[in-house]
């Protein structure tokens, strides 16, 4: 059974989601659905990168993902489909898979030309189903695309190391569930410029100066529970690899978090320097 992974910015109030199983369904009963998001911030290009990003790896290799966000085809938003690391990305050319795929060279890339083979009422999602399914049925990229060589670059919001090497500048590109502030500073970009070094990540209230290896290594006394640490920021690089600004066992709606008591949004910057 083939599987197709569905990340989106329909939400779930509509009947967009259970209409794009159902057109998936219907051309390939046997396909495995997987939702992996379908509260992506309406058109936000970066957080849907961002998400999956962090999941892909948990499928196997083969799987199909279908990024419906910001998907219009137009004059500056061509579909494509990149093979890379063994899994296949469907989603307009709009700066999503680019950012994926930074600093690793895709398998292959197509964009996708059978607009003109469907009907002519056929909507946007109805080629990307199209497409998914037939890729999930073990068609070949050649038979619904072009080979392309490059795609779109995003150069907004991009970390960047400073000319001196003595400071990365980052940007907040997702505030999660239990409001943690997610930025695009990834670990092994972090250990490059380090070096060893001391370092400070610089916010508008204390800095932080120590990148913890998990959570609850807040609690670094023996003498006190964990619980006294509840409300204490932290710093940690997240499973899918980059730093998260964090306050231990928040809880946006009663407490508060990092999102709301640091006052970190999406798209602040967040600098670390070294010394």
């Amino acid at each position: 059974m083939s599987i197709i992974t569905l990340t989106t910015d329909y939400g779930l109030k509509d009947h967009f989601v259970g209409a794009l199983k159902g057109k998936i369904l219907s051309e390939y009963p046997e396909a495995s659905l997987v939702d992996i998001s379908h509260d992506i911030d309406p058109f936000n290009t970066f957080e849907a990168s961002y998400i999956i990003g962090a999941a892909y790896s948990s499928f196997p290799k083969g799987t199909v993902h279908l990024i419906g966000v910001d998907m219009e085809f137009n004059k500056e938003n061509q579909h494509i489909v990149i093979q890379w690391n063994n899994h296949y990305f469907i989603a307009a050319d709009n700066g999503i898979l680019s950012m994926l795929t930074q600093k690793i060279v895709p398998q292959k890339i197509v964009a996708i030309n059978i607009h003109d083979r469907l009907p002519s009422d056929a909507t946007d999602l109805d080629v990307f189903v199209k497409v998914a399914c037939h890729i999930a049925k073990g068609g070949l990229l050649n038979v619904i695309g072009k080979e392309l060589k490059i795609i779109k670059q995003v150069t907004d919001l991009q970390s960047v190391i400073a000319d001196d090497g003595n400071s990365i500048k980052g940007y907040v590109i997702y505030i999660d569930h239990f409001g943690n502030v997610v930025t695009n500073i990834s670990k092994k970009q972090f250990l490059e410029v380090a070096k060893g070094r001391s370092y400070e990540i610089v916010l508008r209230t204390k800095n932080i100066k120590t990148i913890l290896p998990n959570y609850s290594a807040i609690a670094s006394s023996e003498k006190y529970p964990i619980k006294n640490y509840e409300g204490e920021k932290l710093a940690i690089f997240n499973t899918a690899g980059f730093l998260e600004i964090a306050v231990f066992r928040s809880n946006p709606s009663k407490l508060g978090s990092a999102n709301s008591l640091l006052g970190l949004n999406y798209r602040d910057v967040i600098t670390i320097k070294f010394v």
